[in-house]
């Protein structure tokens, strides 16, 4: 915990920017009836039943101190996935940075070993090079950043039904375009010394009590 705070107290330096990744599957869902349009007096209705048309997989690169957020999606959630797209942000997103400053969870997936599952060992070393890799505790991934990214996109864009890939790219996009265009920072607010007071440890009895609560960041 205190390794991902120390990373947050960071200066902004373009050429080692600090980055949060996470990732989030959506159902889609089609309607098996027209909506019904809203009218003066009548708020629009939607049918109860309902269609599944599978299910698609969102990654989120959240960039706090530049507030600036890619989303990329993908069929599946794999280790191959996980790797190109991670090959994304080190080639296309980041190219001329240094090191790029990589916060995600535990995953199965997030690990280096994806890397070398999708590409040649040479080129896996490569992109490993350029990034400097920090998890968050298990059952602390409310620490990673992209997460709370994730739930505004999910208030935002997602709480409705959306049918295919095609629309959920095209929403996505357009929500990712009006977020960056309006510089949405994080003003992170949990310190180091919050997470002391968070987690007591009892050295007899081997358990973490959790200590008063305080909000992590504003928005």
């Amino acid at each position: 915990m205190e390794d991902v705070i120390a990373v947050y107290k960071r200066p902004y330096d373009p050429q080692r920017p600090v980055v949060c990744f996470d990732e989030i599957l959506k159902q889609l869902v089609k309607d098996t009836r027209q909506p019904t349009p809203a009218r003066p007096g009548q708020s629009e209705r939607f049918d109860y039943e309902y269609e599944r048309n599978g299910t698609a997989n969102m990654f989120m690169i959240f960039e706090p101190l530049s507030g600036k957020r890619r989303v990329k999606s993908t069929d599946r959630r794999t280790s191959v996935d996980f790797a190109h797209v991670i090959r994304d942000v080190v080639d296309k997103y980041y190219p001329d940075a240094d090191k790029i400053v990589l916060v995600m969870d535990n995953l199965n997936t997030h690990k280096p070993a994806s890397l070398y599952q999708a590409f040649a060992p040479a080129e896996a070393r490569r992109i490993l090079d350029r990034l400097e890799i920090h998890y968050t505790p298990k059952h602390g991934s409310w620490l990673n950043m992209a997460e709370i990214e994730l739930s505004v996109l999910s208030n935002q864009c997602l709480d409705r039904r959306i049918p295919d890939r095609e629309t959920l790219d095209r929403e996505v996009s357009a929500w990712e375009k009006e977020r960056n265009r309006r510089d949405c920072k994080v003003n992170w607010q949990f310190t180091t010394q919050d997470a002391r007071i968070k987690i007591t440890y009892h050295p007899r009895s081997g358990w973490f009590d959790e200590g008063p609560r305080r909000g992590p960041l504003s928005l």
